[in-house]
């Protein structure tokens, strides 16, 4: 088993320390809401998107080390990055925390420092917030265009989700 302090770790704090500071968007697609009741930690995020394509991000985190590096790994690779792979993205982490699978790749690689959090069950809601708060805002964001391009696949979220107008 995996100790604590490999946890959180110096690249766990480099990663949470290079979070920008919350910035919302005022026109965003969707906007959603993830919340942990086991830690209180809240994710706030909105999207723009161009057909399934992230064009601008936005996010308020309010959560543990562990939520804001991966906050942090969101911010810098989601512009650009299409509906599905996102939730592919998101389906990876699950199954990486959950069912000790392999961690993300490509421009993802970062998100591996938190594969250590998969020996602590009580972190995992925490660690998957982002996650689950943009699947919630595509799942959104498609509901309100009616289009149908940005639903792939859907996981259970790890924690309460809400719309927001």
């Amino acid at each position: 088993m995996t100790q604590l302090n490999e946890i959180y770790n110096q690249r766990i704090l480099e990663l949470s320390a290079s979070l920008p500071a919350a910035a919302r968007l005022s026109h965003a697609d969707a906007t959603a809401t993830a919340h942990s009741k086991l830690c209180g930690s809240t994710v706030i995020v909105d999207i723009k998107l161009a057909g399934d394509r992230v064009t601008e991000f936005g996010q308020t985190v309010k959560a543990c080390l562990l939520g804001q590096a991966a906050c942090s790994v969101m911010e810098r690779n989601i512009v650009g990055s299409s509906a599905r792979e996102l939730r592919e993205i998101g389906t990876a982490m699950r199954r990486m925390l959950k069912e000790n699978g392999p961690p993300p790749a490509g421009r993802w690689a970062d998100l591996a420092v938190l594969q250590p959090v998969k020996d602590y069950r009580a972190r995992h809601a925490s660690t998957l917030l982002v996650f689950d708060a943009v699947e919630a805002a595509l799942t959104l964001a498609d509901a309100r265009n009616g289009s149908g391009t940005t639903r792939e696949s859907s996981a259970p979220p790890a924690a309460e989700i809400s719309g927001e107008p």
